[in-house]
């Protein structure tokens, strides 16, 4: 608990000096700051009219006067600094979970953990933000990069209370789990909104009732590996959390009929009381980190049940072995790659040696190699440790050797699937179902660069030439050198960490050594719109580029930022490409111009996105990670988006761990591997 770290004390004295400087420019601001001593400033002072007469701005600046609002803001500062002070020395989040444990201040210790946890999200929010807006040619609207600050802080803090919940955060009734019938569902039903007295079949008979999931009966065996398949909402996370508790207990959801999870009753018992037997690996595991180190999330549900530090020490050393992670251990939970963020989930939610352990997409965010790591690992916490592992995914084919049962959720049942059926395997190996593989353009072997489409001979429309970018004290792109001709659709794949997104970055918002050459222009020493007009992001969380409340205003701002910069812009206005892209005509999609960006599934908001990208007609698309997520269905709407994008933008350049997506839809392919491009670009790789 005792042990220094300088980072909190450093962001405490910066949010101390900035409010000692905020303070003396409010001073300024109103009424000015006069006093004793040296004029600095004689600024004319201007009465406000109408129901602010008596305010008035500027006014003179004394050295005393300024000397006077710093001293009325130190005491503030100084109490910012003493908890900075605190937070370096302390471990306060782990202060306040032995608090949450049991004793009278529970509910307050919890509520504490969550906002001290919640701040550095805010911070990084606000990092976020700033970066989407450069990325939207210079938003500078307060109130609209608000919208996106205030949403993921609140992401972030549901996503921490339901991670804390799920593993025994404050539980005042510990149950013991009956290890012969980890989770059994019986005639259960699964449903939000109001009750009604209907019985759970209602659904799909008189149709009284809108349940999202009916009919469930569902018996998990112990030492089995299940995995549960379905189109995007079709109630995959619902079924899980169903089973962990969060689905009644945390998110306020119906449950008919009875499920039982380890003898306990579900619907009466809430996920702390049940986290001894129970593990869960949410969907975006890193929004349900709660300490700052690996060691600390893989030994958290343990240390706020109360277990001695030695036990658990050794406990969390037994996991890291397992998992082969010991390397990791004092290392910090955001410097942790894709892969590595997921074994440590996987870590802490071993931690209690769980006889039920439900994984929500554990191969989302993973390269190839992770994904047999992970597929590996849950296959022999199943069949050689007797864990019940239940497994909701959209990649199937990883699993095909592996589960001993399928699921597949359609039309709000739940469909057993017979042996050796994996679902979604009735789509071709070669892509995306409906999505035409492009033809590959040969590439001679051992070049670095892209050879330029026929018809442009030695005219490149980007030239790349040593483009370096550190971030910390980590190289994350290496003197990259690139060519990318007009017309081109370039898949750029790599393990995670490779610097897939770090090179796509630099393309977009230059901070690096070397040149960016697009359209014969220097990228660096363009301004933010017309940059727009040369190179457009969108970045791998594609949300963070929606500001407004309603589809139709998120276009109608795009067009508008086109119309202040200097870059010409597309003819088309956004809410048209939007259409377009989606393969409508404005008048079918005006349904979804009247929606919350948010409301729109997961491949229709990455196309309003890159339709919002496109209004400026970048000569230059940069797309990461289209595929993350999505299902089938959601992935050829993409792909399909993507080839109409290259209509407009003159090339496109997607990263992606997904190899049958990039087969299908790339004309060429480049790999990179530790920041560099690798020696030859793949065409049509297996």
């Amino acid at each position: 608990m005792f042990r220094f770290r300088p980072a909190p004390l450093r962001a405490a004295a910066f949010l101390a000096v900035g409010f000692v400087l905020l303070r003396a420019g409010y001073r300024v601001l109103f009424a000015g700051a006069s006093g004793p001593g040296l004029l600095l400033l004689d600024l004319p002072r201007v009465p406000l009219a109408g129901p602010f007469s008596q305010v008035a701005l500027l006014g003179p600046v004394t050295a005393g006067g300024l000397a006077n609002a710093a001293l009325s803001a130190l005491p503030v500062a100084a109490l910012i600094l003493v908890f900075g002070v605190l937070n370096a020395v302390v471990d306060v989040s782990r202060l306040f979970a032995r608090g949450a444990g049991r004793g009278p201040l529970r509910t307050v210790s919890r509520a504490l953990v969550i906002a001290w946890a919640t701040f550095p999200a805010l911070l990084d929010s606000v990092r976020r933000v700033r970066v989407a807006g450069r990325l939207r040619g210079g938003e500078r609207s307060i109130p609209a990069l608000l919208v996106p600050v205030f949403e993921q802080t609140i992401e972030r803090a549901l996503a921490l209370a339901a991670s804390m919940e799920a593993r025994g955060f404050a539980a005042a009734h510990v149950v013991d789990g009956a290890c012969e019938r980890p989770a059994v569902m019986t005639d259960a039903a699964l449903g939000f909104g109001d009750p009604r007295e209907d019985s759970p079949d209602a659904g799909h008979g008189d149709g009284r009732r809108d349940w999202h999931l009916a009919q469930l009966n569902l018996e998990f065996a112990p030492g089995t590996l299940t995995v549960i398949a379905g189109a995007t909402g079709s109630g995959k996370t619902s079924l899980l959390h169903s089973l962990s508790g969060l689905f009644q207990h945390f998110f306020e959801g119906r449950q008919a009929g009875r499920i039982t999870v380890g003898g306990a009753d579900r619907a009466g018992t809430p996920p702390r009381d049940t986290a001894g037997f129970v593990g869960v690996v949410s969907q975006n595991v890193r929004l349900s980190f709660v300490a700052e180190n690996v060691r600390d999330e893989i030994g958290f549900a343990l240390a706020v049940r109360g277990v001695a530090a030695v036990i658990v020490d050794q406990r969390v050393r037994e996991i890291a072995g397992r998992l082969g992670i010991e390397h990791l251990l004092g290392r910090k939970v955001h410097a942790l790659s894709a892969g590595e963020a997921s074994l440590v989930a996987i870590g802490a939610a071993l931690a209690s040696r769980p006889i039920l352990l439900l994984v929500d997409e554990p191969l989302a965010d993973l390269d190839a190699a992770a994904r047999v790591r992970v597929c590996g690992l849950l296959e022999r916490l199943a069949h050689e440790s007797g864990v019940c592992v239940v497994v909701a995914e959209h990649n199937t084919r990883e699993w095909a050797g592996a589960a001993d049962t399928w699921l597949e959720l359609r039309g709000n049942r739940a469909h057993r699937l017979g042996a050796g059926v994996v679902p979604g395997s009735a789509h071709p190996p070669d892509g995306p179902a409906g999505l035409a593989t492009a033809p590959p353009t040969p590439v001679a072997p051992g070049t670095t660069g892209m050879p330029l489409t026929p018809g442009t001979p030695g005219t490149p429309l980007a030239s790349i030439r040593r483009l370096s970018m550190r971030r910390g004290a980590d190289l994350v792109v290496h003197e990259v050198s690139l060519e990318i001709a007009a017309d081109e659709i370039i898949a750029l794949e790599g393990p995670n960490g490779a610097g897939k997104s770090s090179l796509l970055g630099a393309l977009a918002l230059p901070a690096a050594r070397g040149t960016v050459f697009v359209s014969g222009r220097d990228v660096a020493a363009l301004r933010p719109g017309e940059r727009r007009a040369a190179v457009a992001l969108v970045p791998e969380h594609a949300d963070d580029l929606l500001f407004s409340t309603t589809v139709a205003e998120e276009c109608r701002r795009a067009d508008r930022a086109v119309r202040r910069s200097e870059a010409a812009g597309a003819a088309q206005p956004a809410a048209d490409r939007f259409a377009g892209l989606l393969g409508l005509d404005l008048a079918s999609a005006g349904h979804l111009l009247r929606r919350h960006p948010r409301d729109l599934s997961a491949g229709e908001r990455l196309c309003l996105v890159i339709a919002i990208q496109l209004a400026a007609a970048p000569s230059l698309l940069l797309v990461d990670e289209p595929t993350r997520g999505l299902d089938l269905e959601a992935r050829a709407l993409v792909g399909a988006a993507l080839l109409r994008a290259g209509r407009t933008a003159s090339a496109v350049v997607f990263a992606t761990h997904d190899r049958d997506f990039a087969r299908a839809l790339a004309t060429r392919t480049i790999s990179m591997q530790a920041g560099r491009v690798a020696n030859g670009p793949r065409v049509g790789a297996p």
